[in-house]
């Protein structure tokens, strides 16, 4: 099972490593991935104590995955190399690879809420030609009458309900 590990233990991990316990019983002890050790191992030898806070966050167009989904695919760059290079998760990678494999679009995903819909309230402007005013009033008008049209189909499916079961329509 995995669980992260904050700052102090990996450098406690490294540490050892440094002074010649092997990587191999360490992460038996420990139970921890022998790969991701290698990798705080090696990124604190490129990095120093920087390289174990963790890993940055920055956001890389869909030709830049390319490049380095092809380094890997193409040309054999191991996944670990990479990571080192470029200062990211393994899992990242994994999944750009997997992406291009299924044919898929590496180009980041839209992030937010959804357009509004045409009938939402327009944002107010600055200065607003008349034909525009009108035009804005028209819109929400018709939302009103649209709204109005609904409230009135509920009462009468209500009353409706209320003679079926012999019951006199509310005065609410």
């Amino acid at each position: 099972m995995y669980r992260h590990h904050n700052f102090e233990e990996r450098l406690n991990i490294v540490s050892r490593l440094l002074s010649g316990e092997p990587l191999e019983s360490l992460c038996k002890k420990l139970r921890i991935d022998k790969k991701m050790v290698r990798l705080w191992y090696l990124r604190y030898k490129k990095y120093g104590e920087e390289g174990l806070r963790g890993i940055r966050y920055s956001h890389y167009t869909a030709d830049e995955k390319l490049a380095i989904v092809k380094e890997f695919v193409e040309k054999g760059v191991f996944l670990q190399e990479l990571c080192l290079q470029y200062d990211l998760s393994r899992s990242t990678i994994k999944t750009w690879i997997r992406l291009y494999r299924q044919g898929l679009s590496l180009e980041n995903r839209k992030r937010g809420r959804i357009p509004k819909e045409p009938m939402a309230r327009p944002k107010k402007k600055e200065a607003q030609s008349e034909l525009e005013r009108l035009q804005s009033e028209n819109l929400r008008l018709r939302a009103e009458n649209a709204l109005l049209k609904k409230v009135k189909t509920l009462v009468e499916e209500q009353e409706a309900r209320a003679r079926l079961n012999g019951q006199k329509p509310s005065t609410n």
